[in-house]
C-alpha cells in the first residue's frame, strides 16, 4: 500500500493555521501524540480533488527555523530530518498578511529545505484596514513559489488553494533555488558537511553544522566527520546564524519594496490599537479584566437557572414515573435509587458546564484571552513564573489534563515544572458542579443593588482563591527549585475579531457531549457500584437492622412512616458503604462532615463531580418516596445523630475550600506523570495539595461553626 500524500501546515502562531486546518479537513481530524514525544499531533484528510486525497498535519507554531520549546522543536525534527515518517510531500507556509515582512522570514527558511511550497496570505481584511496592499503575483514570482489569499474563518480562497496544491504535486518541477547564497556565507565546508548527512538541501546542511549533537538522524560516525571538518574551518555557529538572518532580511526589503504597497507611511491606527490602549492600560485594563470575570461567574448562574430547573424536573417526573409504572422490589430500587439519581444528579449541571466553555470560547475568539496573558505577566513575574504560564492556567478552569499538555510552550525547564504543579489549583469545569450545588445549599440567594448575586460571587471568589494560592504555591516553589536558566516574555497579540457564533455553539455542545460521554460512564459505573455497596451489608447486621424495625412496626402502627424512614437509615448505614464511610468518619469529622461526605470524596478522586452523583446514589438508596424530592431539597433536610442539620454554613463552606484546593482527580496524576515522566512530582503534588486542602478546610469550619 502507497503512503498517502502528506501537507504539512506551518506557521507563526496566530497566523490563522488550526483554522485553515479545520476548514482543510472539517471533521476527518484525530489527536495523537508525535512519536517518542508528548506534542500533540493533529491530522487529518482533505478531498483536495475527486481524485486526490491527501493527509494534513498540523504542525505546532513556530516564528523560525531555530526552536526554543518543545513544540517548535518537533516542527524542527518533522521538517529537517528526512526519514522523519510525518515528513510532508508538500508545505503550506501559513503568513500573516497585515505582518508580512516578520512571516517572509520563517517562509524563505521553509523554501530553503527544498521541500515543495506554497504560501497561503491570512489576514488580508486586517492589511487593508492597516493601508497595506500586497501584489501577490509578484510576491510569488519573487518568492518562486505559488501564493494564494485565504480567509479560513469564513471559507474563502479555499478552493484557489486546492488548485495550488493540485498543479504542485503534478509539477515536474526538480527543485527550488536558493532564497539565499548560503556557501558564499559559509564557505567550501557547506557542501561537505551536506554530502556527509546525505541531505539535499544546503540550508539543511547548515542545520547539521549548527546541530549536530542533538539531531538523532546523525549517527555516531557522522557527527565525528562533522565535527573535525568544522573544527578545521573555524566554524562559529553564532556568528553563521546572525548572518544568514541578515542575508534573508535584506532580499526580504527588497521583496516588500516592490509587493507591498502601504496608503500612508505612517502606520494607521485600527480598531485593535484603539482597544488596547484602554483593555491593556495598567489601572483600567485590570479593572475591566476583573469586571469580565465577574460577568463571567454571575452567567453561569443567571443564564443556566431555567435549563437547570428543567432538566431536575425532568428526572423528578422520570422517578416519579417510573416508581407508578414498576412493582417494588430489588429491579426497581437499582433502576430509580440507583441508575436514575446516579445521573440524574450530574446530568443537572450540563447546562452550567455548556455556558463556561462557550463564555471561555468567544473570550478566545474575540482574542481578549492573549491579552489577559499580556496583563497578568507582571503578577506571574511575582511568581517565579511569567505570561506564558497564563495560558494553561486559564485552560485549567476548563480541564487540567490539557492545561497541563500546553505547558510545553514554555521554554524555561523551572518554570515549566512550577506551571505543572500549581496548575490544578486553578478551578476546573469539574469543580463546577459540586461548587454550585454547595453554593445553592449553604449561601442565601440574596442580590445587592439588583446586579450583585450572591452566590455568583462566591462563586468567583473560589475561582481567585484558587488563582492566588497557585501563585503562592509557585512563589514557593521558585525558591526550592534552583535554575540559573532567564526567559523572556515575547508574544503577539492577535487582532480583535467578531466571535465566531457557530463555533461557538458547536464547542459548547461538543463540551456537553463529551462531558456527559466522558462523565457518564463513570458516573453510571459508580452509581451501580455505589448502590450494590448502599443496598446490602454483612447478612447478621442487616439481620438485626429487619428485626429491630419490623418489631417497632408491630408496636407502634401509627408511626409506620418514621419508622419506615428511620429504618432505611439504619440498613444504610450497617450496609457496606456505610462502613466504608464510618471508618474514615474520624478523619473527617473535625472539618463538619458525615460518614455520607466521607463516602464521595473517596468516590470522587476518580472525578471530582463524581461528588454530586454519588450524594444522589446515597440520599436516595432507601428512600421509601424515591423521586418525590430533588437532592437539593433531601440534602437541606439531611440530619446527623443529633438532630442538628448536616450542611450548615461551616460545614458547606469547609466542603467548598476542601474541593478548592484538593487533587481529587486521578487523569490529572496521570498526566503530570507523563508529562515530567516520573512519579516523584504527583506524589508531591497530590500531598502538598491534599495539605493545604485539609488544614484550610479545618480553619474554615472552626472559624464559622
Amino acid at each position: 500500500m502507497s503512503r498517502q500524500y502528506t501537507i504539512a501546515l506551518v506557521g507563526n502562531p496566530n497566523s490563522g493555521k488550526s483554522s485553515l486546518f479545520n476548514a482543510l479537513t472539517g471533521l476527518n481530524q484525530k489527536v495523537g501524540n508525535f512519536p517518542g514525544v508528548t506534542v500533540d499531533k493533529k491530522t487529518g484528510v482533505s478531498k483536495i480533488s475527486e481524485a486526490f486525497t491527501a493527509s494534513i498535519i498540523d504542525l505546532p507554531g513556530t516564528y523560525s527555523l531555530y526552536p526554543k520549546s518543545a513544540d517548535e522543536q518537533v516542527t524542527y525534527e518533522v521538517l529537517l530530518n528526512q526519514e522523519n515518517i510525518d515528513r510532508p510531500d508538500l508545505i503550506i507556509v501559513i503568513a500573516d498578511a497585515s505582518n508580512l515582512k516578520r512571516n517572509l522570514l520563517f517562509c524563505s527558511q521553509i523554501i530553503d529545505l527544498k521541500i515543495p511550497v506554497v504560501i497561503a496570505l491570512t489576514m488580508m481584511d486586517i492589511a487593508r484596514q492597516k493601508g497595506i496592499t500586497i501584489d501577490t503575483a509578484a510576491l510569488s514570482a519573487m518568492m518562486s513559489v505559488p501564493v494564494v489569499t485565504v480567509n479560513p474563518r469564513r471559507n474563502r480562497g479555499i478552493g484557489l488553494l486546492k488548485k495550488a496544491i493540485i498543479d504542485q504535486q503534478q509539477s515536474k518541477r526538480t527543485s527550488l533555488p536558493d532564497f539565499i547564497d548560503l556557501p558564499a556565507i559559509t564557505g567550501e565546508w557547506l557542501q561537505e558537511v551536506k554530502l556527509i548527512s546525505s541531505l539535499n538541501s544546503n540550508y539543511g546542511a547548515l542545520h547539521v553544522a549548527c546541530n549536530y549533537n542533538e539531531l538523532r538522524y546523525i549517527s555516531a560516525a557522522q557527527r565525528i566527520r562533522i565535527a573535525a571538518l568544522l573544527g578545521e574551518a573555524g566554524f562559529h555557529k553564532s556568528k553563521i546564524q546572525a548572518e544568514e538572518i541578515m542575508h534573508r532580511y535584506r532580499k526580504i526589503d527588497t521583496i516588500m519594496q516592490r509587493c507591498v504597497a502601504t496608503d500612508s507611511p505612517m502606520k494607521r491606527m485600527v480598531v485593535s490599537d484603539r482597544l488596547d490602549k484602554v483593555l491593556l492600560h495598567p489601572v483600567y485594563g485590570n479593572l475591566i479584566l476583573l469586571g469580565v470575570l465577574f460577568l463571567l461567574f454571575q452567567s453561569i448562574f443567571w443564564l443556566a437557572r431555567y435549563p437547570m430547573d428543567w432538566v431536575e424536573q425532568g428526572f423528578v417526573y422520570a422517578g416519579n414515573g417510573l416508581n407508578a409504572i414498576l412493582p417494588a422490589g430489588i429491579f426497581k430500587d437499582l433502576l430509580v435509587n440507583g441508575l436514575l439519581a446516579g445521573i440524574s444528579g450530574i446530568a443537572i449541571f450540563v447546562p452550567q458546564i455548556m455556558i463556561l466553555f462557550g463564555l471561555i470560547t468567544i473570550l478566545e475568539d474575540s482574542g481578549y484571552m492573549a491579552r489577559i496573558s499580556f496583563l497578568t505577566d507582571r503578577i506571574m513575574r511575582s511568581a517565579g513564573l511569567n505570561g506564558r504560564s497564563v495560558m494553561p492556567l486559564i485552560s485549567g478552569m476548563a480541564c487540567a489534563v490539557p492545561a497541563i499538555m500546553a505547558a510545553r510552550t514554555i521554554q524555561n525547564r523551572k518554570e515549566r515544572l512550577i506551571t505543572i504543579m500549581v496548575t490544578p489549583l486553578m478551578s476546573c469545569s469539574a469543580r463546577l458542579p459540586v461548587y454550585t450545588m454547595l453554593i445553592a445549599l449553604v449561601v442565601p440567594e440574596h442580590t445587592f443593588l439588583g446586579v450583585f448575586n450572591l452566590q455568583g460571587l462566591v462563586l468567583m471568589g473560589l475561582y481567585l482563591l484558587g488563582f492566588f494560592m497557585a501563585l503562592l504555591v509557585a512563589r514557593v516553589m521558585n525558591f526550592l527549585i534552583t535554575s540559573k536558566e532567564r526567559t523572556f516574555f515575547l508574544m503577539e497579540l492577535p487582532v480583535y475579531r467578531q466571535p465566531r457564533w457557530k463555533n461557538v455553539g458547536t464547542t459548547m455542545i461538543e463540551k456537553g457531549k463529551i462531558f456527559i460521554r466522558d462523565v457518564g460512564k463513570v458516573i453510571i459505573v459508580l452509581a451501580l457500584v455505589l448502590w450494590a455497596l448502599a443496598a446490602f451489608g454483612p447478612p447478621a447486621e442487616m439481620k438485626a437492622v429487619e428485626e429491630k424495625y419490623t418489631a417497632l412496626a408491630r408496636l407502634h402502627p401509627d408511626q409506620q412512616k418514621e419508622i419506615d424512614r428511620e429504618h432505611a437509615t439504619a440498613k444504610l448505614e450497617h450496609s457496606f458503604a456505610g462502613i466504608m464511610g464510618h471508618s474514615i468518619e474520624p478523619l473527617i469529622r473535625p472539618l463538619g462532615y458525615d460518614w455520607k461526605i466521607g463516602i464521595a470524596l473517596i468516590t470522587s478522586f476518580a472525578a471530582r463531580e463524581v461528588f454530586v452523583g454519588t450524594m444522589a446514589t446515597l440520599y436516595s438508596v432507601g428512600d421509601m418516596e424515591a423521586g418525590k424530592e430533588t437532592l437539593h431539597e433531601k440534602m437541606k433536610e439531611a440530619k446527623r445523630d443529633d438532630g442538628s442539620p448536616v450542611y450548615t454554613l461551616a460545614a458547606g463552606l469547609s466542603l467548598l475550600i476542601f474541593y478548592v484546593f484538593a487533587m481529587q482527580c486521578m487523569s490529572t496524576l496521570a498526566i503530570v506523570k507523563r508529562e515530567t515522566r516520573s512519579w516523584k512530582y504527583p506524589v508531591i503534588q497530590f500531598v502538598y495539595m491534599f495539605s493545604i486542602a485539609y488544614l484550610s478546610a479545618l480553619f474554615v469550619y472552626q472559624i464559622f461553626k
